[in-house]
């Protein structure tokens, strides 16, 4: 037989992983410095610069 399960504890399990998944997420996509969100921008900004210099009209 199986092993006996408590169904609201998995519940709440379930969603406290989820939610520290979603958290390690955040921390990655929202927590960089000034500098790095300014470098990423500029970035960002030469990649557009480089493909609309491409563009054929």
């Amino acid at each position: 037989m199986g092993e006996i399960v408590n169904l609201n504890r998995a519940r709440k399990a379930k969603v406290r992983q989820e939610r520290e998944t979603q958290a390690a997420e955040n921390r990655i996509r929202f927590g960089l410095t000034k500098d790095e969100k300014k470098r990423r921008a500029a970035e960002e900004a030469a990649a557009a610069r480089h493909l609309d210099g491409h563009k054929l009209d």
